[in-house]
C-alpha cells in the first residue's frame, strides 16, 4: 500500500542548536503514559521551554512564529537517549515535517522515517551556515529535497546525506512499515491455507 510520496519537504525552518539533544529533552517522560500520541506536540521540549510552574523559558519554539516552521535544524547526534517513538511523534506534531542535523542517533532516525518525517545530515561547516542563515531570516524558506540530496535556503544548496534505504522508503512511499505488513495479509491467509500445520 503506497502512501504519500515524501520527495521535498519546504517552508520555513526552525533552529534548535545544540550537540547531543536526547529523547528526554525532546518529550520528556512524564509524557510517556499517554494511550494514544494526540497532544504531544503541546509538550515537545517542555521543560526547556517551560518552568516547572509553567512560565515560559525563552526557547526558539516558544516564539510566536515557531508553529510555521516546517523544518527543524539542530546539531550532532540528534535524538540520542532512550529509543521512545514519543519523540519523533512530539516534534511532528508540533508542526516539524523534516529534521536537518549532524548526525542522529539510529532507533530516533528510524521511529522518524517510519512516520514520514526525513532526517537529513549536513556536514559541520554547512550545517553552521544553514544554522546561522536560518536565525539570520525566521521568514525564509527551506528546502529539504531528497531527491536531489539537498537542503537548499537563501540561494544556497548544500550536499545532504540520508541512508539509501530510508531516502528509497521516503520518495516511493513505503514508508510505512505496518502498512506494507497488512498489505500483504490476505497473501499471508493464502499461503496459511496451504500449510498442514496451520490448519
Amino acid at each position: 500500500m503506497s502512501l504519500a510520496k515524501i520527495t521535498r519537504i519546504s517552508g520555513r525552518a526552525l533552529a534548535v542548536p545544540g550537540d547531543d539533544i536526547d529523547t528526554d529533552r525532546i518529550i520528556p517522560a512524564r509524557y510517556l503514559r499517554c494511550v494514544t500520541f494526540d497532544g504531544l506536540g503541546e509538550h515537545a521540549f517542555r521543560d526547556e521551554r517551560f518552568t516547572p510552574e509553567g512560565v515560559a523559558r525563552e526557547h526558539p519554539m516558544n516564539r510566536p512564529d515557531a508553529r510555521e516552521a516546517a523544518i527543524l535544524v539542530s546539531g550532532q547526534n540528534f535524538g540520542c537517549g532512550s529509543s521512545r517513538e514519543h519523540a519523533p511523534q512530539s516534534l511532528w506534531r508540533f508542526g516539524f515535517k523534516a529534521v536537518v542535523a549532524g548526525s542522529f542517533a539510529e532507533i530516533f532516525f528510524g521511529n522518524s522515517t517510519g512516520i514520514g518525517v526525513p532526517c537529513v545530515t549536513l556536514a559541520p561547516a554547512d550545517l553552521a551556515e544553514l544554522t546561522s542563515w536560518v536565525q539570520a531570516n525566521p521568514a525564509g524558506q527551506v528546502d529539504v529535497d531528497l531527491e536531489a540530496l539537498e537542503v537548499r535556503a537563501g540561494g544556497k544548496a548544500w550536499k545532504a546525506g540520508m541512508p539509501d534505504s530510508a531516502r528509497s522508503s521516503l520518495v516511493s512511499g513505503k514508508w510505512d512499515s505496518i502498512a506494507d505488513l497488512l498489505e500483504g495479509a490476505s497473501a499471508a491467509e493464502t499461503v496459511g491455507k496451504t500449510l498442514p500445520y496451520v490448519r
